[in-house]
């Protein structure tokens, strides 16, 4: 167990790799989506449900994965996942028809979402023992992986097949979980300050995150152990909500984002991957100043403000008839998700350890389950661009929860 402040800043940096890294080996498969289309000869609403198999896997496992981390650990399950990830990236270019992608794909997401149940739950029992809200900087290493993983596509996306690109990614995984391994596997996670494991926090401090005036004790009982109950539930169930929320337009980006720049405003195959690339760095600029954000807006403000920056951006980019507007609302709603994810998957690890971690993130990724075939469905119904509409409505929607939860809840 760690046991001095050296050892939580490696702990904190191996953790960190390993959101980096599933940030690049999911960018990398994305932007190469238009590519495996052509070479399947999707449709839009057949490419929808086999993108279905990513979240189908994800929140399949989820559950699954929480109860793994319990049983053996986070930091054993990241390492494990990490490279099952990082075998399954290599798969989608080598298949030719639809069903044999979904297939392809149900394992990639399998391994996705058991990696992000894993190393969310070693992110959030470290912010327990540094008792600071440093959850936006993780996500900010999973965001900067992303705008570099789909920035390196962009840039090989005319030169290299994407069998030979996603082969590349898949050693990269492997050698970057080389070589962060050996310190999750050397180190238990920390554990819990007794205020949070026996005197839960007021609801103000739960959704705010007020620091406390001194750190508690550690005990040796882990944090795993927590399980949600009663009132802490529902609290899990109302962040997963705002999860599921931003997990839709995540996903719609990642997913659909470059396509529609290709196929609505005759974007080069390059130009397309900017879009996720423009989408990913505001994320990871939103995400670096989360921390601050937090502490001086606290968790409510913070998501109501979040929501409707990112409602408003998505409109702008989904709706703008010039390529370089639609780049503009991209950045614009990644600025306004950033930090939603983050501070839903801490609060409910926070209350009930892996288990309120798998719960929020299977809600999160419920919302990726939801929204690869509606989009795809509502752009062969209506169009890709109406389509896209729908991550705006959800974005209002999770600031309506944020300010429902701020009536609640006072500051």
């Amino acid at each position: 167990m760690p046991g001095t402040s050296r050892d939580l800043t490696r702990l904190r940096t191996a953790i960190t790799a390993f959101f980096a890294l599933d940030g690049f080996l999911f960018a990398g498969w994305v932007v190469r989506i238009p590519a495996i289309k052509h070479q399947t000869g999707a449709s839009a609403g057949d490419l929808g449900l086999a993108l279905l198999g990513v979240s189908a896997g994800a929140v399949l496992t989820m559950t699954l994965t929480g109860r793994l981390c319990r049983r053996y650990g986070s930091h054993q399950v990241t390492v494990v996942c990490a490279v099952l990830l990082s075998l399954s990236v290599a798969l989608p270019p080598l298949t030719h028809s639809v069903l044999a992608l979904g297939a392809v794909l149900l394992i990639f997401g399998a391994a996705y979402g058991g990696i992000n149940v894993a190393f969310n739950s070693a992110a959030v029992d470290l912010v327990t023992a540094l008792r600071r809200p440093i959850m936006p900087s993780f996500h900010a290493a999973f965001s900067l992986g992303g705008m570099v993983g789909a920035g390196l596509g962009g840039l090989v996306a005319g030169s290299l097949s994407p069998t030979v690109h996603l082969a590349g990614l898949a050693v990269v995984g492997l050698l970057v979980t080389t070589a962060a391994a050996p310190t999750l596997l050397r180190h238990e996670p920390p554990s819990a300050p007794t205020l949070l494991r026996h005197e839960p926090p007021s609801a103000p401090t739960l959704l705010h995150n007020e620091p406390p005036s001194a750190p508690a004790p550690a005990l040796s009982a882990p944090e795993t152990s927590r399980r949600p109950q009663g009132r802490t539930r529902g609290l899990v169930i109302v962040f997963g909500l705002i999860a599921g929320c931003t997990a839709y337009g995540e996903g719609a980006m990642a997913d659909w984002g470059a396509l529609h720049l290709e196929q609505d405003l005759d974007a080069s195959s390059g130009v397309a991957a900017l879009g996720y690339t423009c989408f990913a760095l505001a994320m990871t600029i939103g995400r670096l100043s989360g921390t601050a954000l937090l502490e001086r807006l606290g968790h409510g403000r913070t998501v109501v403000a979040g929501g409707a920056t990112a409602a408003a951006g998505m409109l702008l980019g989904s709706l703008a008839p010039s390529l370089w507007a639609a780049l503009l609302g991209f950045a614009v709603t990644g600025l306004g998700l950033a930090n939603l994810f983050p501070v839903a998957v801490e609060r409910a690890g926070t209350l009930a350890g892996p288990s309120g971690v798998a719960t929020a993130s299977t809600f999160g990724y419920g919302g990726m389950l939801l929204g690869p075939p509606a989009i795809g469905f509502m752009a062969d119904w209506l169009s890709l661009p109406v389509a896209l509409t729908s991550v705006a409505v959800l974005a209002a929607i999770a600031t309506l929860i944020g300010l429902a939860t701020r009536r609640a809840v006072p500051n």
